[in-house]
């Protein structure tokens, strides 16, 4: 089997939770390939996603691990035998591989919860907006690096699963751009807030109480609650979470963060207020 060169971050998931099937069986690699009459260079491979594996042998590598989940071997199944080529695929060896993955992760998610504090999230920014945070980068992008991540931006915006966004006054307030750049963007926000599978809450200044201001976070649900991700910025780019125990925990963020905002009544006529404010 030809071994891939840059294997996506859903493939390297793949690879993650046949792992950590194999782990929580207590067998080794060494182990696991004599159980499928391979090499354990094979089993490495498979598991860091750098090959593919067959709906066969994943079967028989979830029955050797004993994993009775049919739901989440189904979910395997179906990422192991996924030959998406999707529309961010235009952009390999253009953007970094992060824009890519963020971009293949909304496209197979179920849902979307987001929470943000200091910027309108890639999904619902005009493109205004977006040119203004891509030029405020250090070094500066060239033209086109500018443009290709602008478009980028845009195509996310494709997808109509279901979105939850929580975002405080501060990203409302913030002007990236100029009042004119602002007040397009609130606009698009009441105007997405209107469709049926987006709901946008609001959190205001004044709030007491409210410690959650590093809660940023995108949290992308999978076929199963084995497969979310959370994804969240860091220096480097963006880093995808996908631990159990920090799934369960930004769950519980993301309700906590919820609970406290305007309803999305409320949130709606909160943000009519601040667009005839500029």
């Amino acid at each position: 089997m030809v071994q891939r060169r840059e294997p996506t971050a859903r493939q390297v998931r793949l690879g993650i939770e046949l792992r950590r099937l194999r782990e929580a069986a207590g067998l080794t690699a060494i182990q696991s390939a004599a159980l499928l009459g391979a090499n354990r260079v094979q089993i490495s491979h498979i598991e860091l996603g750098l090959i593919g594996v067959s709906e066969e042998r994943l079967r028989r590598l979830a029955s050797h691990y004993a994993c009775t989940d049919v739901e989440f071997i189904e979910a395997l199944v179906a990422m192991a035998a996924d030959r998406t080529q999707g529309w961010w695929e235009e952009y390999r060896r253009l953007l970094p591989t992060p824009f890519l993955d963020l971009a293949e992760l909304e496209h197979h998610a179920e849902f979307l919860w987001e929470v943000a504090i200091l910027y309108v999230p890639g999904m619902l920014q005009t493109e205004g907006y977006a040119r203004a945070v891509f030029s405020s980068r250090v070094p500066e992008l060239t033209d086109k690096e500018l443009e290709l991540r602008v478009r980028h931006r845009m195509g996310r915006q494709r997808i109509a699963i279901p979105y939850e966004l929580v975002i405080h006054e501060a990203a409302l307030r913030i002007r990236v751009g100029d009042r004119a750049a602002s007040r397009a963007q609130l606009a698009k926000l009441l105007d997405h807030s209107d469709a049926d599978h987006v709901t946008v809450r609001v959190i205001p200044f004044d709030l007491d109480g409210f410690a959650r201001a590093a809660s940023t976070m995108t949290y992308a649900g999978g076929a199963v609650p084995k497969l979310d991700t959370v994804v969240r910025d860091v220096p480097t780019g963006s880093a995808f979470i996908d631990s159990e125990a920090q799934l369960n925990a930004f769950r519980t963020r993301f309700r906590k963060v919820e609970a406290v905002s305007l309803d999305p009544e409320r949130s709606r006529d909160f943000i009519n207020r601040l667009a005839k404010e500029l």
